[in-house]
């Protein structure tokens, strides 16, 4: 069998340099990246639907007569072509729009002729409209026959078209049909699961060929598509095995037991660790016993107590004559922490500074040399803690707050601060729940530890949903509360991914409730205010000089104020649930009796109200979260999407979590073959470019 990754895209028939520049942004540079490159979904072209009862947002395959084809204008800043080209079908009507068309297109596309379209159609001021749909002019006496498959629908780039993809894609079947392909797992396995082969189940799922398969594939439910879930889920466990193998075989810094360290420190809190407290820094302390690199996962609930978790296991490290370094996503969670840590450390000794992106000048440079000359002991930062000019004397500790807002490559920046040849522990903690087998698939290179007990006195925020038709009453309500001395969060949210949109929405409304209540002291905190402007409004909040913070999501970690006991959430629908959540978190810190109310549209649909009716009912981040990814995915839910961890091609973490089981037991055989090319071609096949987050060498 030929070595298809030996083969470049550009031997393929119709691949030139410009279509072999696209297909590489896509990381398809030879045939086996492309084979395994498998559609996203299929599209049903085995029928024609009759125009008469076409329905709008349908995705259809149509037939019919053009009746007339001509060229409109709009202005838009300057006019805009647009060519209509209005079908009949005899049963109905429907109207083409192209945006860009070239002259070749308005000659062919002209009355009388006979057209075959695919796409979606929408409504249009009562009228059927397709834009920009796939189509090929026909001869009515003898149309080509109809597909008797599914036709599949691939990931692509700007400027690469399906029709270009499923070209080169069907030159690769029949070159399969010939050559076939080396087999990825082992062969006694794939036959006692009753799985096709390597080369069986890639023809199918590229080219579906009869109703039984497609029937099968849009259930999910086709061995070919099983194999491949499994296939992936082997590859991603594997590569994060194989990362922690050679994390395992690293020199780390040797940790001495502090134990008086850290009896000073309980002796001097205001509160008492809970049993789940406990539990996990005794897992820490035994890891540190192990003389290798800790890698270990804290996921604790909004409120649980991490941080003082962490900061038990700082203190051997510090005691130990290492650095520690705390990372944290936002400036506002990086000041919470500078401030805790140094409540609880400076009393015995230790120093400690934070180190954040608006240390400018002359500031910055005195931190860098205490960091570099070892004087500072705990450092506490955000994203600034891994750029270049920043030289550590002596890493030893690794804390990561909130992971999932960090990428892989971020985290090992911060790891190369560390001597060479020299791995630190890492800690790596998060608030977002995540079901224990979702996190052991996801994070196999991880211990896991959960501190699932909330500390005694926490308030149970009481959640409410009002609609925006009861603003006014509701205004008076935050009137009354701030009266009584209660303090309230006012959150904005908008739908579009835009930090300036938001900051302006929360301006906005900032401006607005100081008119509508003069009375009250009223504070803005957003993502592009400086960040001594964000520390003065927080400060104001927490020592009760603002009444009312309006605020974007920046306040969903890091702001702790016991008397907040108000949570007021602007269109939470635009939120994940487990956001929400996070949000909620911050009030019912002390022991007033709080709220978080929901401010809503009226016209929500009955999906979304059933999603807020999860956060109405449930204190549980677990079962928040369970429904989080049921309903978003869980790159959505776990921040995974942006930091490129956890992407995958077919596996749907939620629906296909059955499978993690024998995914485990496929990577554990394939690691024991330490010469495996199997287990080569695997992550070959699925990882590819990602591997390189696997080489921590």
């Amino acid at each position: 069998m030929d070595d298809w990754s030996r083969e470049d895209v550009s031997t393929l028939k119709g691949v030139g340099p410009k279509l072999k520049e696209k297909l590489a942004r896509l990381g398809l540079n030879n045939k086996q990246q492309m084979l395994f490159h498998l559609p996203l979904r299929y599209e049903d072209r085995t029928r024609l639907t009759a125009l008469g009862s076409i329905q709008s947002g349908q995705r259809a395959l149509i037939q019919a007569e053009i009746l007339q084809s001509g060229i409109s204008f709009r202005r838009q800043g300057r006019s805009r072509r647009i060519m209509l080209v209005k079908l009949s079908d005899g049963t109905g009507f429907l109207t083409l729009r192209f945006f860009n068309f070239s002259a070749s297109q308005q000659n062919k596309l002209e009355k009388g002729s006979w057209i075959r379209c695919f796409g979606e159609t929408r409504m249009v001021m009562g009228s059927i409209e397709m834009v920009h749909p796939e189509y090929e002019i026909i001869n009515p006496d003898q149309p080509p026959p109809l597909n008797s498959f599914l036709t599949p629908v691939y990931p692509v780039t700007d400027g690469l078209h399906q029709l270009s993809l499923r070209k080169i894609m069907l030159q690769l079947i029949a070159q399969l049909s010939q050559q076939g392909l080396s087999e990825t797992l082992p062969l006694q396995w794939v036959e006692s699961h009753h799985l096709p082969s390597v080369t069986r189940a890639l023809q199918i799922l590229h080219n579906p060929e009869n109703q039984q398969d497609v029937i099968k594939i849009q259930s999910t439910q086709h061995p070919a598509q099983q194999r491949f879930i499994i296939e992936e889920l082997t590859a991603h466990r594997l590569s994060l095995l194989q990362r922690r193998q050679q994390i395992r075989r690293l020199h780390c810094p040797s940790i001495k037991p502090s134990s008086h360290y850290q009896q000073q420190l309980l002796s001097v809190l205001e509160f008492e660790l809970t049993n789940a407290q406990h539990r996990v820094i005794a897992e820490l302390m035994a890891d540190f016993k192990l003389n290798q690199p800790m890698m270990r996962l804290i996921q604790g609930d909004v409120g649980s107590g991490k941080t003082i978790v962490a900061a038990m296991a700082a203190l051997p490290v510090i005691a130990s004559g290492y650095q520690c370094a705390l990372m944290a996503p936002t400036e506002i969670l990086a000041e919470q922490h500078f401030q805790n840590f140094s409540k609880w450390f400076e009393g015995q000794g230790i120093k400690v500074i934070s180190l954040m992106g608006a240390d400018k000048g002359k500031k910055r440079t005195l931190k860098e040399e205490s960091i570099a000359t070892g004087e500072a002991q705990m450092i506490v930062g955000t994203h600034a803690l891994f750029q270049a000019s920043v030289k550590f004397n002596s890493l030893g500790l690794i804390i990561i707050d909130e992971q999932h807002r960090f990428g892989v490559d971020q985290r090992q920046a911060l790891q190369k601060k560390a001597e060479k040849n020299i791995m630190p522990h890492q800690l790596i903690m998060t608030a977002t729940p995540i079901p224990r087998t979702l996190a052991m698939s996801v994070y196999a290179d991880l211990d896991y530890s959960q501190i699932d007990e909330l500390p005694p006195g926490r308030t149970p925020v009481k959640t409410s949903i009002i609609s925006q038709s009861k603003r006014d009453e509701l205004i008076n309500s935050v009137r009354a509360a701030c009266a009584k001395g209660q303090q309230i969060y006012w959150v904005c949210t908008l739908i579009e991914e835009s930090e300036v949109l938001q900051c302006e929405a929360a301006q906005l409304t900032f401006e607005n409730l100081q008119n509508q209540i003069p009375e009250i002291t009223v504070g803005l905190v957003h993502g592009r205010m400086k960040s001594d402007e964000k520390e003065r409004a927080i400060s104001a909040f927490k020592q009760g000089k603002t009444q009312l913070l309006v605020a974007t999501t920046v306040i969903e970690v890091g702001v702790d104020v016991p008397n907040a006991s108000i949570m007021i959430i602007e269109n939470p629908e635009r939120l994940g649930l487990s956001q929400i959540h996070q949000l909620r978190g911050r009030v019912g810190r002390g022991n007033i009796e709080s709220f978080c109310l929901l401010l809503v549209k009226s016209d929500l649909s009955k999906q979304v109200s059933n999603r807020l009716e999860v956060i109405r009912n449930h204190q549980d981040g677990f079962i928040i979260a369970e429904k989080d990814l049921e309903i978003r995915g869980a790159g959505e839910v776990m921040g995974t999407r942006q930091t490129g961890e956890a992407s995958f091609k077919i596996v749907d973490l939620v629906r296909d979590k059955r499978w993690f089981s024998q995914a485990e037991q496929l990577a554990e055989l394939l690691m024991q073959d330490s010469e495996s090319l199997q287990r080569q071609q695997l992550l070959d096949n699925w990882i590819g470019h990602k591997a390189e987050y696997s080489d921590v060498g």
